[in-house]
């Protein structure tokens, strides 16, 4: 029986889908390794491996808009994660959405915003 993610080594990472708890909507996908993972269930708030800093990375360290996990799921396989989570400050993306996926591909190729944004990300990131 499985009862951990496959990360089959320390830096293996594996796909993680943040889900909010509430509406079912998809709020973001990120990567955890295990250090990620172990610290997430230790403090139980998300906490990913961010690719592009190649270190750690607790969702809302800098926003404040953090992720409360509220129950934890594993694919067939072990090798996907789905967090179910509170999200605060009400919005998952870095661009101020509630969730990263809010643009729409569109019949004639191009991308619609199809979310409202919650905050402006000059004024929360104001150090970038």
């Amino acid at each position: 029986m499985i009862n951990t993610p496959d990360f089959k080594a320390d830096d293996h990472l594996l796909p993680v889908v943040a889900q909010d708890a509430t509406s079912g909507e998809v709020l973001m996908l990120a990567y955890m390794n295990r250090e990620a993972w172990q610290e997430t269930l230790g403090s139980g708030v998300a906490v990913y491996y961010s690719r592009s800093r190649g270190k750690l990375w607790k969702k809302g360290e800098e926003s404040g808009h953090i992720q409360h996990v509220l129950e934890i799921y594993l694919d067939c396989d072990a090798d996907t994660i789905l967090l179910k989570v509170e999200q605060l400050g009400g919005a998952a993306c870095h661009e101020g959405y509630a969730s990263c996926f809010f643009r729409q591909w569109q019949d004639d190729g191009s991308l619609k915003i199809v979310r409202e944004r919650i905050f402006d990300p000059k004024q929360v990131y104001k150090n970038k």
